[in-house]
Parts: C-alpha cells; structure tokens; sequence
C-alpha cells in the first residue's frame, strides 16, 4: 500500500513539528513501516482493549493534517499502557491474533513481520511511558 507509517513517541506539544517533519523517525524515537493505516492502528487498540472497531476507529480522528499530505494520529493512552505492560508471551497472542486479522491478511503480512511490529511497539510504548511521552502515528501517502 502507498503509505509511510512513522509511530514515534514525543510529547504533546510537539504534534505540529511532527506533522510538518518529512520524517519524523529521523527526529524522534520511533520505528518506520509501510502500509499501516487507521484501520490497522483500530484494529490493534481492538485486540488491546477489547472495544468494538467502530469505537476504536473514531477514536483516531486526526490530530494534525500537514499541507504536504502528512496526517498524525494520536495512539489512545490505554493502548500505550497495554503495550508498555504485556509481557512478551500475551504480545505474542496479539501479534497472532493481529496476523489473523482482515486488515493485515489482505495486504499479505507475513507472521513474524507483525510479530516485530508488535514488538517493536511494546518497546517503543514502554520508552514513550517511562519518559511520560505519548505514541503518535505519522502517516504519509506520497512518500513511499
């Protein structure tokens, strides 16, 4: 898909100079994928939460839309929390259970590449808490 995802985790304040960033993993702790969408981010906080996608997905409105394309999502705090918290063996359970999913089947991920993302994440949610940051998720469909 013709999206580059940056998840990177800053500070509240700091969502603009994300959103104006051509790459904010190159400014900020955070990792780089291609093809993660809302849908993807919606269908995570649902394994996570246990919320129905409709209410996940509203909760992922835009908290910034850059004049170049770029938009920026903001990760729910109870999903970072989940993230920071599992151990590796229930990330594991999510990472499968994400991989089984429609929106990651459809684009063909393979297992272990999910499993990683996960990972990664949990990583990421643990550095972003212990720095009483927040995960915000740039996305940008041109620069792929």
């Amino acid at each position: 898909m013709g999206i580059l995802t940056n998840i990177v985790a800053a500070e509240e304040d700091e969502i603009a100079a994300i959103g104006e960033s051509l790459r904010p993993v190159d400014e900020w702790s955070g990792i780089e994928r291609r093809g993660i969408d809302t849908a993807k981010i919606a269908t995570l906080h649902c394994l996570l939460t246990g919320d129905e996608f409709e209410e996940a997905i509203g909760a992922y409105e835009p908290v910034y839309v850059a004049d170049e394309g770029a938009v920026v999502l903001r990760i729910a705090d109870e999903v970072m929390e989940r993230l920071a918290t599992l151990d590796e063996d229930a990330l594991d359970l999510v990472a499968g259970e994400l991989a089984a999913t429609e929106e990651y089947e459809l684009e063909q991920w393979d297992a272990e590449d999910v499993q990683a993302l996960v990972m990664d994440l949990a990583d990421l949610a643990r550095l972003a808490d212990s720095q009483g940051q927040s995960l915000f998720v740039w996305m940008h469909p041109l620069l792929t």
